[in-house]
């Protein structure tokens, strides 16, 4: 299982970006897929996840109204547009899931390369 993000660059601030990630591979099931950041010496922390079939969703409370998440099951694909960044928001993002590889083997959580992303003037 691959899972591989893109999106990431430099922007201003109160600018946008829009992350996406593709999970490949030996893929039985999703259940969930989100975004994870971290920045160096602190904890990484969970941004945003959704259920694959979209219908709940959770934010840390430092992006709620700010950043989206969306999936596309058919595509094994996650999506965060991130809006009105802030300077704050600069980190490495992490894609992630959790998922079935095949019938025989118990779901796991799976995390793709980061993607650097970074809010400066």
């Amino acid at each position: 299982v691959q899972l591989q993000a893109s999106g990431g660059g430099l922007v201003q601030p109160g600018g946008s970006l829009r992350l996406s990630c593709v999970a490949s591979g030996s893929i039985f099931s999703i259940n969930v897929m989100g975004w994870y950041r971290q920045t160096p010496g602190k904890q990484r922390e969970l941004v945003a996840a959704v259920t694959s079939g979209g219908d709940s969703a959770r934010y840390a409370e430092s992006v709620k109204g700010r950043f989206t998440i969306s999936i596309d099951s058919a595509k094994n694909a996650v999506y965060l547009q991130m809006n009105t960044l802030k300077p704050e928001d600069t980190a490495v993002y992490y894609c992630t899931a959790i998922l079935v590889p095949d019938p025989t083997t118990p779901g796991g959580h799976y995390w793709g390369q980061g993607t650097q992303v970074t809010v400066s003037s």
